[in-house]
């Protein structure tokens, strides 16, 4: 499994993001495990002047591009502190959760990272508001739920039924009366 998440730049097309991802998944997934995580990146992702930092979790691979005078071992944490943030958010994080869940996912990497920016490296406090945003987002679909049982309820309230007998409507005949004089 190999996700890319584009979050820093989406100034790329599309075809220009698959590139990348077939470059930076070529440059990955063929290093043997017991070599260091860090390599300077490719022609597409920036070569000499960044690096991929990766952490490979049994059948996942986390790459975070960074520039070449970011610390390599502090970004190994940062990926630490995702993935354990992950974990506790989605309970066992798998392939699918990251497939299926991509909103959430980029929600808690914004929460770690803003703006090339780290925010917060606590992962107590990470989940906290990750649990903080279910919690708003079940509110408002609930109460999108109800939304047409409460307009129903609305319209019996206004009675309107009983409204409109009570408008008083001209008799025809004295109307047509009126018109052909």
């Amino acid at each position: 499994m190999f996700k890319l998440l584009f979050t820093v730049s989406q100034s790329q097309s599309e075809d220009e993001q698959q590139k990348i991802v077939k470059e930076v998944f070529h440059l990955v997934s063929r290093r043997d495990d017991d070599v260091c995580n860090f390599l300077e990146g490719g022609t597409l992702v920036g070569g000499q002047d960044y690096r991929l930092i990766y952490r490979h979790y049994a059948t996942l691979y986390f790459v975070f591009c960074v520039d070449s005078s970011e610390s390599e071992l502090g970004i190994l944490d940062l990926i630490q502190v995702f993935v354990e943030a992950l974990d506790k958010c989605f309970e066992n994080v798998c392939e699918l959760d990251l497939i299926f869940h991509v909103d959430k996912v980029h929600y808690i990497l914004n929460e770690l990272v803003l703006g090339g920016m780290v925010l917060e490296t606590h992962i107590n406090e990470i989940t906290h508001r990750y649990e903080e945003q279910q919690k708003l987002e079940k509110q408002e679909a609930s109460s999108i739920y109800y939304s047409p049982a409460r307009a129903v309820s609305a319209m019996r309230d206004l009675n309107l039924h009983q409204k409109f007998k009570e408008i008083r409507f001209p008799d025809l005949q004295s109307l047509q009366n009126r018109l052909s004089r």
